[in-house]
């Protein structure tokens, strides 16, 4: 019963928390990076702010996909011991890598724990997620690959299964005809696997249309990249293979990453194929394509048998590993979007709760990004102002805005908009900070700046 309970518990509670983390920090940092300034100018401008709030959008969209798909197999009754060891172990090393992002980006805001931080109980939480229901090292070490290698193969169960019959001779008839199989199917996955990587996957099938079919053709020829890598490391290492745990480590994470690739193109499917999603499909496969190939390459470097490896290198990746990363590109067309309001934002984190009442840290946070939003054509209108010399490069905000006034740069309507939103973007990045012997929690004093405050 605890074994049966595990195996689908993983699967729901943990990949829950860290998808939970995914959609808190895609929602806030969006929102931080837009209204936190520096020199003028939002951070999440800063191409290196921008890389990091790329990955947290590109994984909080895979995570999001992981956790639908291996929770929509738990409700049809399935027992995928597998796959929530992949969710368990994944999603939480994900959520450990965005929520870290996520904390830089914040910096000070995130560090000092308050009533403003929304940051700091995930953070405190994660070594707990990634040690409960079997720690992260041994999940992934003995369980992914140690289990699948038997579970999720046509043929290896079946074949021990007929080696242990108590009729010998039932058995062995049993087991030759699975054997012949099981060489059919590993050779024609060696001469499939070796034509997709010699010709770049052009010739595979695929019964999709649209800018996601490439990603079909790779995913097959990578599975059968993976069965092959399967089939020799089990040949070659035999019992060893489990005392082996960083290459059983590795193998795993090839079945994982493409487990996960087909789990964000089901998603962009079952959505119906939103446009405004196409970019994080893109940044989702592109990042478990790279590390799955990646993964298998690392694999084949330390097999003990060095005639295994290179043999394997030589059938699967002949060209080489052209799985690239997500291009800087990418990456920045991600963070863009989580600085604009609307409906794709609101689909991408539909699971963070955003509370109505004024002291609400994570509302707080997105009325001075919507209010901040709001005035962007404003604020270029200021801008233009002062590229003619009307109004003053630096000084305080209120002075400059006088001046756009007496020079008919921006209507007293105009201003006072412009101050609201300022105001409210001033106590969203609040720092908290308190008296010196703790007694008051100072928050709400927004109307001059604190000497010990990160503004």
């Amino acid at each position: 019963m605890l074994v049966e309970c595990l195996s689908a518990g993983r699967g729901i509670s943990l990949p829950a928390l860290g998808t939970a983390i995914g959609h808190l920090t895609t929602r806030t940092t969006g929102a931080y990076a837009y209204v936190r300034k520096q020199f003028g100018m939002s951070i999440g401008k800063f191409e290196g702010v921008a890389e990091a709030m790329g990955r947290i959008g590109g994984l909080t969209y895979l995570l999001e996909a992981t956790r639908t798909l291996t929770t929509t197999s738990l409700d049809m009754g399935e027992k995928p011991g597998i796959v929530t060891a992949i969710a368990k172990y994944h999603m939480t090393e994900m959520a450990r890598t965005i929520l870290n992002d996520s904390m830089d980006i914040h910096a000070g805001r995130a560090i000092q724990d308050g009533p403003m931080n929304y940051l700091a109980s995930s953070y405190l939480g994660i070594p707990v997620a990634i040690t409960v229901e079997g720690a992260n090292i041994l999940t992934r070490n003995l369980m992914i690959f140690g289990q699948g290698a038997t579970r999720c193969h046509p043929y290896v169960l079946q074949e021990m299964e007929a080696a242990a019959n108590p009729d010998a001779k039932q058995g062995a008839a049993d087991f030759d005809k699975l054997l012949f199989k099981h060489i059919g199917h590993a050779t024609k996955n060696t001469f499939g696997a070796f034509a997709a990587a010699l010709t770049g996957s052009k010739f595979v099938g695929a019964h999709m249309s649209g800018p996601t079919k490439v990603y079909y053709k790779d995913l097959t020829r990578l599975s059968k990249a993976l069965a092959v890598s399967a089939d020799f490391a089990m040949l070659t290492l035999g019992g060893d293979l489990k005392r082996k745990e960083m290459i059983s480590a590795r193998l795993g994470d090839g079945l994982a990453y493409l487990f996960m690739a087909s789990a964000a193109l089901k998603k962009y499917e079952d959505d119906g194929r939103q446009a405004s999603d196409l970019d994080y499909v893109h940044y989702a496969v592109q990042h478990c394509f790279h590390n799955a190939a990646k993964s298998l390459n690392e694999a084949y470097k330390n097999f003990p048998a060095r005639w295994a490896g290179v043999t394997l290198k030589g059938l699967l990746f002949p060209l080489g590993n052209h799985f690239e990363k997500p291009s800087d590109n990418l990456t920045l067309e991600l963070a863009k979007s989580m600085m604009v309001p609307g409906a794709h934002r609101d689909r991408l984190t539909h699971l963070c709760y955003i509370g109505e009442q004024p002291n609400d840290k994570i509302g707080l946070m997105e009325n001075a990004f919507l209010a901040m939003y709001d005035i962007r054509d404003l604020e270029k209108k200021l801008f233009v102002g002062v590229k003619e010399g009307k109004i003053a490069r630096k000084g305080l905000l209120k002075d400059r805005l006088q001046q756009a006034i007496e020079a008919n740069v921006l209507t007293e309507q105009e201003v006072d908009k412009i101050l609201a939103a300022d105001a409210l973007r001033y106590k969203a990045i609040q720092v908290d900070h308190f008296s010196h012997d703790f007694s008051e929690v100072r928050t709400d004093k927004v109307d001059k700046p604190k000497l010990n405050s990160v503004a």
